[in-house]
């Protein structure tokens, strides 16, 4: 999560496609990159409206935002790196702009923007009030271990008592709502009344839905499939022991009892077991981290 947030010139998706369009209906959007400087465009043939691009959100796949008249908006439409192509940014295809600032992008309350800010970078959020000058793009140490950088002058100073707390100390529904600030957790989901398929995006509340998750084991926990300091691993190869842990014959019992073992297979477990959802529109997939026995033609359970 280090390039979550790419800012202005150091955007490397930008510098690597000069020229982007697309167009829908009566619009057409061009994303444009010429001396370092990149713009987003949208035109209906007669009138256009251009952008400079500062914040590009999204290590893969990447949406813009922009600031207008003092307010911000996010691009209607976004880069998918499986299409090498833009399109509608996931969530807004039920879109239809009849003006065109509204084909530029779908304005965002406060609220949105700082989720925005606060989960894409470092910085941005001082007091609960927005704070783009202290800024820094990227998830750094400081962002989920708060106190680290004080920590880091200590312990050059071979003082060591001030460490923040490790996760590895936390119980599984704890790691659960700390990832869950930004990957939203159980409650926010369901406070929000976020529903269908969309919320597969959800992994914390996603897993938490899982009828092995009790919040105590850490054998299924965020940390206990995911390293937070490498990049993710996408072979499903590797989680097999992680599976195994609890639903081998020689596991220890879980709080509820003996975890089942699978009388298919002891290989590639995810891929049965936390199958991959395509979100509308086809441009992104994800994990489905409700662990479940899957069965075809089965609807989506949130």
């Amino acid at each position: 999560m280090g390039q979550a947030l790419e800012v202005g010139s150091d955007n490397p998706v930008l510098a690597a496609h000069p020229r982007l369009t697309f167009h829908q209906g009566a619009w057409t959007w061009t994303v444009e990159t010429k001396n370092g400087a990149s713009t987003y465009s949208v035109t209906d043939g007669r009138q256009t409206l251009t952008l400079p691009i500062h914040w590009g959100f999204g290590a893969g796949a990447q949406t813009w935002v922009f600031e207008r008249n003092g307010k911000f908006y996010e691009s209607l439409v976004s880069y998918y790196p499986a299409e090498n192509a833009l399109g509608i940014t996931t969530g807004d295809e039920h879109l239809t702009p009849q003006t065109l600032e509204q084909a530029m992008g779908r304005e965002l309350t406060m609220t949105d923007t700082k989720l925005c800010f606060g989960c894409h970078s470092t910085g941005a959020i001082a007091g609960h009030r927005l704070t783009l000058n202290s800024l820094h793009p990227g998830i750094t140490c400081e962002h989920c271990h708060q106190g680290s950088l004080d920590h880091a002058e200590d312990a050059a100073l071979a003082d060591f008592s001030t460490a923040p707390p490790r996760l590895r100390d936390m119980s599984a529904e704890s790691i659960s709502n700390f990832c869950g600030e930004c990957h939203r957790s159980w409650e926010t989901v369901v406070r929000n009344g976020w529903r269908g398929i969309g919320n597969v995006r959800f992994q914390p509340y996603r897993l938490a839905n899982s009828r092995c998750f009790n919040g105590t084991d850490p054998r299924i926990s965020c940390i206990a499939c995911h390293n937070p300091h490498q990049d993710l691993v996408r072979d499903d190869l590797f989680y097999d022991s992680k599976c195994l842990a609890c639903h081998a014959p020689t596991a220890k019992p879980t709080s509820t009892g003996k975890a089942k073992v699978c009388p298919v297979s002891t290989s590639k477990c995810v891929s049965c077991h936390m199958p991959k959802t395509t979100l509308p529109g086809g441009h992104l997939h994800f994990t489905d981290h409700q662990i479940r026995i899957v069965r075809a033609g089965e609807k989506f359970p949130d």
